[in-house]
């Protein structure tokens, strides 16, 4: 049984802008619970790991 689904521009555009609306509101949601400072130490300790300092 085979589906085809296909989306014209109109819903092409409301998804892209949907995706980008609940990305953007993600981000502010993790940054107001103090992950940016979560996900900086731990890429700082991967970069000084990576380099034989961690």
């Amino acid at each position: 049984m085979k589906t085809d689904f296909k989306m014209n521009e109109k819903q092409k555009r409301i998804l892209r802008w949907g995706l980008v609306v609940l990305s953007a509101a993600l981000i502010v949601i993790g940054a107001m619970q103090g992950e940016i400072v979560a996900v900086y130490n731990k890429a700082a300790n991967i970069c000084l790991e990576c380099i034989g300092l961690g």
